[in-house]
């Protein structure tokens, strides 16, 4: 198979990453009108995102190590017939129990098969230019909120919640199954899997020495605390703009000018990442995302919004992607899948609390500005954590952890 269909790959992961998180995000979008029809508490709908994290986080490693051992199309194929139930089954609901079970649990499982196993099968199929294909593969990410969110909105606006969420999850179906029919397995990693099964007995000692490492603790704690940080503002951004005065619609579009900046800096820091190294440019994007949570306190006009989401949506959204690099330059193509998985994992133990404890403000102090300060400051914490990277080479880490490739 010739290499240029790595591009394919990209675009694919691309598609499929804007599709199934942004579906999944649109909850935000969602909230307020679900609220208003059915009375239920903006903390009991908030927590099924919560549950989404959850479910997604343990869904990463699962379906990571799926992909590792079974290739990435089976899996993706599963979440895109999933991830159309699910959103059918939701938009069904007659309370808010089934809701947060099917809407919190069948989303969250299906979202979980699309991110790890495809930056993972990404990272496989590039040597050069790898910090800008799983940052272009991550953008899809970035472009859900000018997509998918606004389609929400102006569906709940012409038919209510319920007829929009049946609509994308149909839509879900549409474009979601052809594309994982186009994902392939790395040739290079052909020899790789025939040779993973002469060693399969190996693997767990291997595994419990790169669970134990510094390499993956810092890893997994960087990226729990850098996502516990964004997960919460992200969420409630929407309502938060909309009880500073800003109109419904335009505050949808916040969300959307998050999304373009963040794409921008999937792109800007995956480059940058390729030239002076994945670590400095790490630590550097969360600074500034830490920066910009606090900056939140003091904006109240749609000008300001647009400008600070520039800043905050450029910063995490070019990091996110940059923790794919980080585990491939320490633990190798082999069990790739499974690392990521398990880091993502975490990652989205630190998204679980966001929205649930964001709801829980809003609820308690009809206000967040708790919210943004305490997000400020885990975001410090992160860009703490990240300068104790360790400064192995790949070759090096897998001599010392015991893994081959």
């Amino acid at each position: 198979m010739s290499m240029s269909y790595r591009w394919v790959i990209v675009g694919a992961g691309a598609l499929m990453t804007c599709v199934a998180l942004g579906a999944m995000f649109s909850l935000a979008i969602f909230q307020e009108p679900i609220a208003t029809a059915t009375g239920w508490s903006h903390v009991g709908i908030a927590s099924a995102m919560t549950l989404n994290f959850l479910v997604m986080g343990v869904g990463g490693f699962l379906w990571g190590t799926a992909s590792d051992r079974f290739g990435p199309r089976i899996v993706v194929l599963f979440g895109a017939g999933l991830l159309g139930l699910a959103l059918v089954l939701s938009s069904r609901a007659t309370t808010l129990l089934q809701f947060q079970l099917t809407y919190g649990i069948l989303v969250g499982l299906a979202a979980s098969t699309f991110f790890a196993p495809m930056m993972a099968a990404t990272t496989a199929w590039f040597d050069k230019n790898r910090g800008l294909a799983v940052s272009l593969v991550s953008a899809g990410m970035g472009v859900a909120p000018m997509t998918i969110s606004p389609f929400a909105r102006w569906l709940i606006s012409a038919y209510e919640w319920r007829p929009a969420m049946l609509i994308i999850g149909i839509g879900a179906w549409a474009l979601l199954l052809p594309a994982a029919l186009l994902v392939r397995r790395a040739p290079a990693t052909a020899g790789e899997a025939a040779a993973d099964v002469s060693t399969e007995g190996d693997a767990p000692v291997a595994l419990s020495k790169v669970f134990r490492s510094p390499q993956f603790i810092v890893l997994g704690l960087t990226f729990f605390a850098c996502c516990a940080a964004h997960s919460g503002p992200i969420f409630h951004m929407v309502n938060y703009a909309t009880i500073c005065g800003v109109a419904p619609m335009a505050a949808v579009s916040i969300y959307s000018v998050e999304g373009l900046a963040g794409l921008g800096g999937r792109l800007f820091y995956g480059t940058l990442a390729d030239r002076v190294g994945v670590k400095p440019v790490i630590v550097g994007g969360l600074l500034v995302q830490a920066i910009a949570l606090a900056g939140y306190l003091f904006v109240s006009q749609l000008s300001e919004f647009y400008m600070l989401a520039m800043i905050f949506g450029s910063a995490y959204g070019g990091v996110m992607p940059l923790y794919a690099l980080l585990a491939r330059e320490y633990f190798g193509p082999r069990i790739i899948g499974t690392v990521f998985g398990a880091a993502t994992m975490l990652s989205s133990l630190g998204m679980a609390f966001g929205p649930l404890v964001g709801g829980w403000i809003f609820d308690t102090f009809q206000n967040y500005s708790w919210l943004f300060i305490g997000s400020a400051m885990v975001g410090l914490a992160a860009a703490a954590v990240a300068l104790a990277f360790p400064p192995l080479r790949r070759a090096e880490s897998e001599a010392a952890l015991g893994v081959s490739s």
